[in-house]
């Protein structure tokens, strides 16, 4: 029986769509990956072209509020920001809670190099956190 994830941030927009696709990546057949936000502001364009740039097309992925969720059992709800973390809900039973803060792409500043850059840079670190959780928790 696969396991149950959902990844949850700020916004669901960028670092949860992109752990969402590499988790999903990962893991097979082995877990059933979402991703969610305490609000929902779509998922960036940025962050559907550098995971283009890895092979992951993450573009038919939703950007959705973490309460369609609720009524829905997860082995392990991981979150990718601080304010995810501090304002997560609770999640009954015995789901395993993890916490990884990454730095947001979509505040980078700079020229559009600059940018993509670090959305690159991020998207390397969700990869790296994706890669081990999937060996120490699948």
């Amino acid at each position: 029986m696969s396991k149950m994830i959902l990844v949850l941030c700020t916004g669901n927009s960028c670092r949860s769509q992109i752990a969402e696709g590499y988790l999903r990546e990962l893991a097979g057949d082995k877990a059933d990956v979402y991703s969610a936000g305490l609000e929902a502001h779509g998922v960036n364009p940025m962050a559907i072209a550098t995971m283009l740039e890895d092979g992951i097309d993450i573009s038919g992925q939703t950007s959705d509020k973490v309460d369609k969720y609720f009524k829905m059992h997860f082995d392990f709800v991981i979150t990718v920001c601080d304010n995810a973390r501090e304002h997560c809900p609770y999640f009954p039973d015995n789901t395993k809670i993890f916490h990884h803060n990454f730095p947001d792409p979509a505040k980078a500043k700079g020229s559009d190099d600059q940018i993509k850059n670090e959305f690159r840079l991020v998207r390397q670190q969700i990869k790296e956190y994706c890669k081990l959780f999937v060996e120490e928790n699948l």
